[in-house]
């Protein structure tokens, strides 16, 4: 890692610039933060199982036709990315009531939501990604209507197919955000998904026992974060054989698959 050209350090991952020009390396981190990076700790291993969990979702959101920067995983915590210039408005899908949503209304955690409901924040670690309204978005120039209305509707379809998709295995997804970026292709600049989609940024409760199995429990201080995390994967099929000890073996992978 220290002979690349790091480009970006995050919360949760690190960029590197990749192989080729208008790529990216992304790499998992197990550090694990909450309330803007006011709580922190380690998860070890949690790099190595959200880089599966985001590849397995981002194929399958490929193969339905959402656009995204995922081209393919190169070792335990890394990915090949298109690089984009990332829209700075996190998309919130949530299906039921939880988390900030609960705070802020006071509606009651569990609540099912009449609809799926889309909230869009500032992407700002300093001002703690402050809720906004399309109509800031617009004003701003943070995106153009045509971006809002193709981030919109592909929250929507990715809404769709990943509640059928975590449905299917037991999970109800309660909530869970999603980050767009702009593709310059010569003259044409598209809308593409972003980031990572992982229990690091989805809200993913149990069928039957109501068990959380996200980073709700690192935030509550509940525990068991990493058997959370890998019986997601384990349920999607993805690293049905490895447990704690062994995922956490890849810290420091040397970029084998």
């Amino acid at each position: 890692m220290s002979r690349r050209n790091k480009l970006y350090e995050g919360k949760a991952k690190v960029l590197f610039e990749g192989p080729e020009p208008g790529t990216i390396i992304q790499y998992f981190k197990d550090d694990a933060t909450a309330f803007n990076a006011q709580k922190k700790g380690t998860l070890q291993g949690k790099g190595v199982v959200n880089n599966h969990i985001s590849e397995y979702i981002f194929t399958a959101l490929t193969d339905i036709g959402i656009p995204n920067h995922f081209i393919e995983r190169l070792s335990m915590r890394e990915q090949l990315v298109k690089a984009v210039e990332i829209i700075p408005v996190e998309v919130i899908v949530r299906n039921i009531a939880a988390g900030s949503l609960s705070t802020r209304l006071g509606i009651e955690e569990g609540t099912h939501l009449p609809r799926p409901l889309i909230e869009f924040c500032y992407k700002s670690d300093e001002l703690g990604d402050p809720l906004i309204a399309e109509e800031h978005v617009l004003t701003f120039g943070w995106a153009n209507e045509l971006e809002l209305e193709e981030m919109t509707h592909y929250a929507f379809r990715i809404n769709d197919f990943l509640s059928g998709l975590f449905a299917g295995i037991g999970i109800k997804l309660v909530d869970f955000k999603l980050e767009f970026g702009r593709l310059y292709e010569g003259e044409e600049c598209l809308t593409i998904l972003a980031d990572e989609i992982s229990p690091d940024g989805c809200r993913l409760w149990d069928m039957e026992t109501g068990e959380k199995m996200d980073k709700d429990r690192f935030r509550r201080d509940l525990g068991g974060e990493m058997e959370a995390y890998q019986e997601v994967a384990r349920r999607l099929g993805i690293l049905p054989s490895a447990d704690i000890t062994e995922i956490a073996d890849h810290k420091n992978n040397k970029g084998q698959k």
